[in-house]
């Protein structure tokens, strides 16, 4: 067994998917999301060829006699664009087993034009075929046609639950402090699980850097700092990296004084610990801490996100390794309303987790891998807590709390990879999950028909409702040639805590609640096949999937429903079933002076609900059948980069007012007027497209240790209006009859920012 590490010579950057093929068995491996490879080898002499995009190819010549590790160290190339692509790993859009898997590095993310100057991932994971923003500039997003928290973001392994800055014109993903991001929209591993639509697993800088290493930006809108720094040589590194907008600044400066006293910030920490204990043992920590403040003389929200893990990575031997990890999560926002002294409240929820996974993973031979293991996360979810505020506000001082929901989300999994008839490659496994909603010294009622019929009282950590699922997922690769292959999945997926919210584009204001008695757990059948294609020895990649979903349980709410401070909340719910469908399209040049991808996606979701739209199937908030992305990046010399993106899709289906009428007296004043509402989902927005450009300058020499750059961009270039909401008032000519308005953010957005590192 050969088995060892891969890392860039200069920086010690573990290298994910680098690629080892053994020239004289025709066989090879790529190395794990932490550097490290294995390979079965017979004894005797080898020639083993290891790359990586971005990375001078290396020969080795090994004798293997018995175990062996060999630590292997690849140097950069030079060029300017070498580096940026879509996936790191050697010709794994056609060797890799499951299908509906996007890779992006950091330096890829960093090539694509950013809005207001600052580079974004969930922006860039948006631009990838079957994912869809939710609604303009917002970093939720949708992954063929489920909810945008029916995805599990992780970062480091911790649950990240608000993703957004500015109400959602960012992400709080800050890329001088990522490794890389890894989308899964398809078979989503069995390590992995609690949502139905995809797996967003974000990494930060995991390696062992030699010398200091400084990264900074200084911006339109904000500005940032990254230090990578050795505390002890080849053992220990420090990176710690900050961002904060600088609104706030400016804020005071205006004549207007409703603006002048506003407040208006975001800031976030990132930091990490790497440890190398021995060559068997290393140690991480990972924090990262975020807020959001805006207030004016009329309002206040405050959110924040605060996350921490610790990851303990052991090879006991070349076949057998372990990572063991703890995590913490805790989201919560704050809600001040004080329009007038009689109308004025502050409202506060808070979701905490805590929770651990160990994983193993086992190497028979080369031809087998099997990896099992079990995790556990605990949910204590405060829905809200408030009141009035103030000694003249009408509403009620005293404190109003709804009662806190307690859930324990564990499971036991494994699966098996292997190939079969050097053609077929097949992964498949089992997750076992179980969610426990957990007891608090209260009263806990039955809802049956939407209306309370009995109440019982559960102690504190008394388990008092179970839910037992077994989810079955697999994917298989056939491979037509060293250039083709065919693939398919299937999984089953269940998803116990979920998000009411009546916006699409979902808020700070949204509500996380869990499964429970009342409550069942979401469920996904998903189908997958696709065709993958690679030209030019992999200088261009092409694929074409194509999906079905099938949910239960599905979950929508009544008309008019009462989110914010209602204890039924669960009395607002409706379930039933929905299902999506679509196939993708997407050509990929990874690498070269010019490099990018086109995607097209057609994609329906559906939904039907027996008390929803009269028991009709209507439109789900997510069905945009058609989508177009088109990125590319053009090395047009040494010191100038040139990119764009543009981007359309269908616009998104809402529900308008086709009618009014008045009840009461005709001409009395006590009367009011009823919208009559368009069956749910019937009509769309216009339809959405935007061209975004930027230009990046080089102001040093390549062989200069201070490196710095400037960067122009322009966010929808040619001032396209796109409707981010639409509401209705009464038209001036004719008080009887609604009128709608459109209201849009951004027009053109230009931006510069100034980049260095050393």
């Amino acid at each position: 067994m050969l088995y060892g590490n891969i890392s860039d010579k200069h920086t010690g950057e573990n290298l994910i998917g680098a690629s080892l093929s053994v020239v004289d068995l025709n066989q090879g491996t790529v190395t794990d999301d932490k550097g490290e490879y294995s390979l079965s080898l017979p004894k005797g002499k080898h020639t083993i060829i290891v790359s990586s995009t971005g990375y001078k190819t290396d020969t080795l010549n090994i004798n293997i006699s018995q175990d062996t590790r060999r630590n292997i160290r690849l140097s950069a190339i030079s060029t300017i664009l070498s580096s940026v692509e879509i996936s790191a790993e050697q010709n794994q859009n056609i060797r890799r087993i499951e299908p509906s898997v996007n890779r992006l590095s950091a330096t890829a993310i960093k090539a694509i034009p950013a809005m207001m100057g600052e580079v974004d991932i969930v922006k860039a994971l948006q631009l990838l075929p079957g994912v869809q923003a939710v609604a303009e500039g917002s970093s939720n997003f949708s992954v063929r046609g489920g909810g945008y928290d029916q995805n599990l973001i992780l970062l480091d392994d911790a649950t990240i639950y608000g993703a957004s800055h500015l109400l959602g014109f960012f992400s709080i993903f800050n890329n001088d402090a990522i490794k890389d991001v890894k989308l899964y929209k398809g078979d989503i591993p069995v390590a992995f699980g609690g949502r139905l639509s995809s797996l967003m697993e974000v990494r930060t800088k995991d390696n062992i850097t030699k010398k200091l290493r400084v990264n900074g930006s200084i911006g339109t809108i904000s500005s940032k700092l990254t230090i990578e720094t050795p505390i002890v040589d080849e053992k220990v590194s420090l990176m710690l990296s900050g961002r904060r907008t600088y609104a706030d600044i400016f804020i005071p400066l205006a004549n207007d004084k409703s603006i002048k006293n506003a407040k208006l910030y975001f800031y976030d920490l990132n930091g990490r610990l790497n440890w190398t204990i021995s060559r068997n043992d290393r140690l991480f920590l990972s924090v990262y801490s975020g807020k959001d403040h805006f207030k004016n003389q009329l309002a206040g929200i405050s959110f924040s996100n605060n996350v921490g893990s610790a990851g303990w990575h052991h090879v006991f031997s070349p076949r057998l390794v372990s990572n063991l990890s703890v995590f913490t999560s805790k989201y919560d926002y704050f809600l001040l309303e004080d329009i007038s002294e009689e109308i004025s409240f502050d409202w506060k929820s808070v979701l905490n987790d805590i929770g651990g996974k160990l994983d193993f993973t086992w190497l028979p031979d080369s031809n087998n891998s099997i990896r099992f293991g079990y995790q556990a996360v605990h949910h204590r979810i405060d829905p809200g807590k408030g009141g009035g505020s103030g000694q003249n506000t009408l509403i009620d001082n005293s404190s109003f709390q709804l009662s806190p929901m307690y859930t324990l989300e564990h499971a036991l999994y494994a699966s098996h990879q292997t190939t079969l008839f050097d053609k077929l490659g097949i992964r498949y496994g089992l997750r076992l999950s179980m969610m426990n909603n957990l007891g608090n010294d209260s009263i806990t009622y039955n809802i049956r028909n939407y209306a309370v019929v009995d109440s019982f009282f559960t102690k504190k950590g008394q388990i008092y409702n179970t839910n037992l699922r077994l989810e079955p997922r697999i994917s298989l690769n056939y491979s037509l040639g060293r250039h083709n292959s065919i693939k398919a999945s299937f999984s089953h997926s269940a998803q116990y805590i979920q998000l009411a919210s009546n916006s699409t584009a979902g808020s700070p204001l949204s509500i996380w609640f869990s499964a429970s008695n009342n409550v069942r757990p979401q469920l996904c059948n998903q189908l997958v096949l696709g065709y993958f294609h690679d030209f030019f020895d992999g200088t261009l990649e092409t694929s074409a999937e194509v999906y079905y979903k099938h949910y239960t349980n599905v979950i929508d709410f009544k008309d008019r429903a009462r989110l914010l401070g209602n204890k039924d909340l669960e009395r607002e719910l409706r379930f039933g079933k929905g299902y999506s469908y679509g196939f993708e399209l997407m050509i990929a040049k990874p690498s070269g002076r010019i490099n990018g991808w086109v995607s097209y996606t057609f994609a329906r979701s559906f939904r039907q609900i027996d008390e929803v739209n009269g028991g009709e199937r209507y439109r789900s908030p997510y069905d945009k059948p058609h989508n177009i992305s088109v990125v590319v990046n053009y090395e047009l010399s040494r010191r100038w980069t040139l990119s764009a993106t543009w981007v359309y899709s269908t616009g998104q289906p809402v529900t308008y007012p086709e009618g009014r009428y008045w009840v009461g007296d005709i001409g009395s004043t006590d009367g009011k007027w009823v919208i009559i509402p368009s069956k749910r989902n019937a009509y769309r927005f216009p339809d959405f497209h935007r061209l975004d450009l930027s230009a990046t300058w080089k102001l040093s020499q390549p062989h200069k240790r201070f490196q710095h750059e400037l960067n122009i961009s322009v966010y929808n270039a040619y001032a396209r209006k796109n409707p981010w909401t639409i509401y209705f008032v009464k038209d001036k000519d004719n008080p009887n009859k609604l009128q709608g308005k459109m209201m849009y953010l951004f027009s053109i957005v230009p931006s510069v920012s100034w980049n260095f590192h050393f």
